[in-house]
């Protein structure tokens, strides 16, 4: 007997707890549902708040919004109305196309055309070029004799970054080297003009030859593309190669009274 009133007792407690558990979780809940109502009066209060500021500032019609200034910090925006008929439209399009704006374009438009051109009249005219500027390379003959001035000693070839020159020479009869194929592929080159700093004899140099059209760049590549024509030599018509710290021919034409005057 006493072991079933202790078993009865025991299920009594179990229920009592459970039911606990239940009102506490029926009061939590409760809680949360009024702390959200709260939350949301409190949002429908700043609603009408702010709808309140805004109708004591701010005074609408179907043409203008209208601001006072003194209460707040904003400003006057006006707010056309679309055209509804066809002479409503008319009436603006002639405005805008008669208007004050046409009469401010039109006079940049005049000022520009009497102003100094800037532009070239490309091909017939081109920039001078800056001696440092660095195109397709070019070999020197000599100025006397017009013969190459390349004695094929290849440090040009040694000193590429890029590995994209190659020489072949053999030895002359007067004990001379002699040129076979002197091949640069434009491909590879990066035109860091280290070949022609290096050369001994001024035989190879960075020209200006920027106008190349061609399908291939292979069409570049050989020595009869880079030797200088014998009849510019033999005129002295042959440009010189005046190194890399020159500067261009009309570098005193460009001079300003201060860096930042352009």
């Amino acid at each position: 007997m006493e072991t079933n009133q202790t078993k009865n007792d025991l299920i009594d407690v179990e229920k009592s707890s459970q039911l606990a558990r239940v009102d506490s979780n029926i009061n939590i809940e409760s809680k949360s549902a009024k702390e959200s109502h709260e939350d949301l009066a409190n949002i429908d209060l700043a609603s009408n708040y702010e709808d309140t500021i805004h109708s004591n500032h701010i005074s609408t019609n179907e043409h203008v919004c209208q601001v006072d200034s003194k209460k707040h910090d904003y400003y006057f925006v006006p707010m056309e109305s679309l055209p509804s008929n066809a002479l409503q439209a008319f009436k603006r399009s002639a405005k805008l196309s008669l208007g004050l704006d046409l009469i401010k374009g039109m006079a940049l438009t005049i000022k520009e055309f009497f102003s100094k051109p800037v532009t070239l009249n490309y091909p017939f005219e081109t920039q001078p070029l800056s001696p440092r500027y660095r195109a397709v390379h070019d070999l020197q003959r000599m100025l006397e004799s017009g013969s190459e001035r390349c004695i094929g000693c290849g440090l040009c070839e040694k000193i590429c970054t890029s590995n994209c020159i190659r020489i072949l020479t053999h030895e002359g009869d007067d004990g001379r080297k002699k040129i076979d194929s002197y091949t640069i592929n434009l491909g590879r080159c990066i035109y860091c003009g280290l070949c022609a700093e290096v050369c001994p004899e001024l035989a190879i140099v960075m020209g200006n030859r920027f106008e190349n059209a061609s399908e291939q760049r292979a069409h570049f590549g050989l020595k009869e593309d880079f030797l200088k024509d014998l009849e510019e030599a033999k005129f002295h018509q042959q440009l010189e190669f005046d190194g890399f710290g020159s500067v261009r021919p009309n570098a005193d034409s460009e001079i300003k009274q201060t860096p930042l005057d352009y």
